[in-house]
């Protein structure tokens, strides 16, 4: 099915902003599927892969059916474990945040019951939780579901695969008759069917079928990394391989802004591309990107499409895509025409189990990379150095200075030394043996993100290494190539990422 935009799907002005909010553009095809059923009241089984978008696809229209006057819980949401029960929760209280007015309260086992007591009998609209813990609500009278609207069983057969059939047929029973039942499930086997044909009332079914692609022939790269090191990590991946081209993903307009304003503070050539901006911008940036005016392009899924630049080195996805068509529509943007192309992707936590099923859809291998050292980086930047000055020595094609040499030479110093200095003042030292202290960057970067540098030092992360400001594209690569001063050192110890 194709995407939609969400402002095309009869939303709420306080739904369409807190997707906004959260950087958004356009609904997976699980939610441009779902939505409108669920809206119209239908009963649905879902069939969708986990990261597919499926926790706002049914969370987005339960939530408009809430009664914000009615304190009654209304929305009841069925989850396996605790850790799903918590994201859930959470991406329901940001979807929630301009109706102020509904509330909702996670409850599942490990966690004390006071703060559930408390929130339960102030009166919430959804509730999230485990079966386990429900039931004890239940068999308490702390939670009553007789006024219940939509029952969702999130998971289901992971569910029943951990032995709840029994306590989700108890809590089903409690609830009134003429409610809306939502299943959502990665498989559909016969104790799952059971239970669809007994709880739910001519259920409409909306399968995401994928149809399996073939990625384009580059060279495709996985990084795992905390999220908080991912800019670091990027800066010293490009740094070590010298790119000077790219396109970096991101999933949300938020974070293409947070990032693209990060690379620029570093003396980075960087320019970002999303809907929020206007289309004369955009056709603005891509023009100066196709005629590399700038090194790095921070973009978004929807603000990409179509886009075909020569000589592009290097696709990041700095967020994982939520579609496998989306991972290989980005990495597709590298590597044309026979080119040479690399495609490198940040995965975190949760995100490294969805590799694998990257590659069965992609049928192509994803390896595991480990990012570059401090030192590593120093070494290939003092090796593209003198690569370059070999390279200018055998050409011939270089002005006469021998009377700087000569005067040097003329003082007592050898020829030697003299060489020894001039790439000491090329890797950044300066007089007195420590590191040239460049100007500080400009400061483009918000409150929070200066915090998290902060937090990153004292968790034993390097301070992301900062760039001279320049002139021009032209100067950057200068800077790269040929090792000009364009780190501060200070580095006490770097971190390596990989499997």
């Amino acid at each position: 099915m194709e995407k939609q935009r969400f402002d095309s799907l009869s939303l709420s002005p306080e739904i369409l902003k807190a997707v906004a909010q959260l950087g958004f553009e356009e609904a997976t095809p699980i939610q441009s599927a779902a939505i409108p059923v669920l809206l119209s009241g239908a009963d649905l089984v879902g069939q969708s892969q986990t990261g597919s978008g499926k926790t706002a696809a049914f969370a987005i229209p339960a939530i408009e059916k809430v009664d914000p006057n009615s304190k009654a819980v209304q929305v009841l949401i069925m989850c396996p474990t605790r850790e799903l029960a918590e994201q859930v929760a959470n991406e329901v209280h940001q979807l929630t945040a301009f109706k102020r007015a509904i509330h909702s309260v996670p409850i599942y086992g490990g966690a004390s019951y006071d703060r559930q007591l408390f929130e339960l009998k102030k009166g919430v609209q959804i509730v999230i939780g485990t079966p386990g813990r429900i039931i004890d609500h239940l068999e308490r009278g702390t939670l009553k579901l007789d006024q219940l609207k939509v029952a969702i069983l999130d998971e289901a057969d992971r569910m029943l695969d951990m032995g709840f059939r029994d306590d989700i047929q108890k809590i089903l029973d409690a609830t009134p008759q003429e409610r809306q039942t939502v299943f959502f499930s990665a498989t559909l086997s016969g104790p799952i069917r059971q239970l669809i044909n007994r709880y739910s009332k001519n259920p409409q079914t909306v399968a995401i079928e994928r149809k399996d692609v073939e990625a384009p022939a580059i060279d495709q790269w996985f990084y795992e990394i905390p999220p908080r090191g991912k800019t670091q990590s990027l800066i010293r991946l490009v740094d070590f391989h010298g790119f000077k081209l790219g396109i970096i993903f991101c999933n949300t307009q938020r974070m293409v802004d947070e990032l693209a304003d990060a690379l620029l503070a570093q003396g980075f050539s960087a320019d970002r591309l999303h809907g929020g901006i206007t289309q004369a911008q955009r056709t603005r940036v891509m023009n100066k990107f196709k005629n590399s005016e700038f090194e790095f392009l921070v973009a978004t899924d929807v603000a990409a499409r179509g886009i075909d630049v020569e000589d592009l080195e290097i696709v990041i996805n700095y967020d994982l895509p939520h579609d496998p068509e989306d991972y290989v529509h980005r990495i597709g943007r590298t590597g044309r025409a026979g080119r040479k192309g690399m495609s490198a992707t940040f995965v975190s936590g949760r995100d490294i189990y969805k590799i694998q099923y990257l590659e069965k859809f992609t049928h192509s291998r994803i390896r595991k990379g480990t990012i570059p050292t401090p030192g590593e980086v120093e070494g290939k930047r003092s090796e593209l150095m003198l690569e370059k000055v070999r390279a200018l020595l055998s050409s011939g094609n270089f002005s006469d200075q021998m009377q700087f040499t000569d005067r040097l030479m003329e003082e007592g110093f050898q020829a030697t030394e003299v060489c020894s200095a001039l790439f000491s003042i090329l890797l950044g030292q300066d007089a007195t043996g420590g590191e040239q202290q460049l100007p500080p960057p400009p400061k483009q970067l918000p409150r929070d993100e200066d915090r998290n540098y902060e937090r990153e030092r004292d968790a034993g992360f390097d301070q992301p290494r900062r760039f001279a400001p320049k002139k021009s594209f032209a100067d950057r690569g200068a800077v790269k190539g040929a090792g000009k001063p364009a780190f501060q050192k200070g580095v006490k110890k770097g971190f390596k990422s990989g499997y």
